[in-house]
């Protein structure tokens, strides 16, 4: 069988998520109480049978290289390909290539090493649990040179307004790429590319001074090329800001779209850690809300999510709130419509109220 490889391509990603994104780029961003945006990215790719996954990150990479370490918890610590985090590497004085197109044009060897024919490129922003397997028999059966992955949204929101709108024929050639705010048809940002043809589009972008990739190389060359639309069903979230972040994070508390996410179809895989079962103290009290192993519950959480090693401690209420690894929350604190990054020493007394719309954020570290 023909084999495809993974790219997931970081340098054009939105980036509107102000405290979270202090000391870490939006793939590192934690989600659903255990895991990190690009995990579900990453599984995806694995699930569908890709050894081989390279990413281009341009900054505030540590926090993902510490995270991914050598890909073993995504069984991509491989002697033949494996995981590959490809930064920056700009030492070429003839280079004159621009935005993400100077990470092809640097890491031109990486892609002519590797023995497979085509690649799937993929952002860290849309989280899904999908299977790309019949999405490359298809590619492969329409004989098309690109096969773009859309879903189809069914209420529109805020973060769906910077992605490409895809209009297909009734075969599903794609017509045109387009911002047309009324199509709910919308680009994931994960395509289908024979290996040759990447190359050869990103030397003739990189020839007239391009610095995008896929608005320059394959939306622009629309009518030279053949693309072809396979559109994604099942569980679907666009995140790319701290409004949608907050909003997806409190929809996996509703039972159908956690199953969804994650009981559907493979499983996500994520770092492995450790730690102890929540404890659950005389007095305290849960409702309808997402705990992750090593948490102490002394007081009160509601429709919150808490990631590992959270302390709650006794007479503080945490709600609607999302609550990262390691904080911890003195007593008689009241929490709501809140995210704490991670590290965040709440002190006692503390009150702290955002709203649903616009939730109040504390960036790692800090104590209140």
């Amino acid at each position: 069988m023909k084999k495809m490889m993974g790219l997931i391509n970081l340098d054009h990603e939105y980036h509107v998520f102000n405290e979270l994104t202090y000391f870490r780029n939006s793939a590192s961003i934690p989600f659903g109480g255990r895991y990190r945006m690009i995990d579900f990215t990453l599984s995806n790719m694995v699930n569908s049978n890709i050894n081989e996954v390279a990413i281009f990150a341009r900054n505030k990479y540590r926090s993902l290289l510490d995270h991914l370490g050598t890909g073993e918890n995504w069984d991509l610590d491989r002697r033949n390909g494996g995981l590959f985090i490809l930064p920056p590497d700009w030492n070429d004085p003839s280079d004159r290539s621009q935005g993400d197109l100077r990470f092809f044009h640097n890491n031109r060897d990486y892609f002519h090493r590797s023995q497979s024919e085509y690649v799937l490129i993929s952002g860290s922003q849309f989280v899904s649990n999908s299977d790309y397997k019949d999405a490359f028999t298809y590619h492969l059966e329409q004989e098309a040179d690109i096969t773009l992955i859309s879903t189809n949204v069914k209420e529109l929101f805020p973060e769906h307004y910077p992605y490409f709108r895809i209009e297909a024929d009734e075969n599903g050639w794609v017509t045109e790429i387009t911002n047309d705010q009324t199509n709910a048809e919308l680009f994931t940002g994960v395509y289908i590319i024979n290996k040759n043809l990447l190359m050869r589009l990103v030397d003739e972008c990189i020839a007239y001074h391009k610095d995008n990739f896929f608005i320059c190389g394959v939306k622009d060359k629309l009518a030279d090329l053949k693309v072809q639309r396979f559109e994604h069903t099942g569980y679907s979230a666009f995140i790319n800001s701290i409004e949608s972040y907050f909003r997806q994070n409190m929809n996996l508390l509703d039972a159908d779209s956690y199953h969804d996410l994650f009981l559907s179809n493979h499983f996500i895989r994520t770092k492995i850690s450790s730690n102890p079962p929540v404890k659950y103290r005389k007095g305290s009290e849960v409702k309808h809300s997402l705990l992750a192993n090593g948490c102490v519950v002394d007081g009160r959480v509601e429709e919150s999510i808490l990631f590992r090693d959270v302390s709650i401690q006794t007479g503080a209420t945490v709600k609607n709130s999302i609550i990262m690894q390691r904080c911890t929350i003195e007593e008689g604190v009241h929490l709501e419509n809140v995210i704490l990054d991670k590290d965040v020493h709440v002190t006692k007394g503390q009150k702290i109220i955002g709203s649903k719309e616009k939730p109040y954020v504390v960036a790692k570290r800090q104590v209140i």
